[in-house]
């Protein structure tokens, strides 16, 4: 489905793809390089028990870039996010299966531009919300 497609046939309660990735050390180290993120509690099992968790635990950074993975994969190239805003509430252990789920919640046009509100939460494998967020995003009209 084409964005433009996307942007006309958009629906509040419309669910967007939902964008898997399982998590572990070898994505956090490819993250950390990319991001200089080699902290101990993202590399180390002891650190991150030490810091009450059974391992060490991937960083929140991912997850923000996972939600916007799965934006961008939804609306394409021709939408834009407008906002995003999300919250850490858990984390992410060796061998997690991290999952970005969405809902649409409004839909407006205002001076050319079709705006959609989502819902949108970064889920482990046992459905338990980890990362609750907002975006809107926008098609020009």
């Amino acid at each position: 489905m084409t964005s433009s497609t996307l942007s006309e046939t958009v629906a509040v309660g419309q669910e967007i793809p939902p964008f898997s990735r399982q998590t572990g050390f070898a994505v956090w180290n490819r993250y950390a390089a990319v991001n200089d993120e080699f902290v101990p509690i993202h590399m180390d099992d002891e650190a991150g028990r030490a810091a009450g968790y059974p391992s060490a635990f991937g960083m929140g950074n991912l997850q923000w870039a996972y939600l916007h993975n799965a934006l961008r994969g939804w609306m394409g190239e021709d939408g834009r996010i407008v906002s995003l805003s999300c919250q850490f509430r858990g984390a992410d252990t060796k061998g997690t299966t991290l999952t970005v789920r969405g809902t649409v919640t409004a839909v407006r046009d205002e001076d050319g531009t079709r705006y959609v509100d989502l819902e949108l939460r970064v889920q482990n494998q046992e459905g338990r919300t980890l990362t609750p967020a907002t975006a809107t995003v926008a098609f020009d009209r």
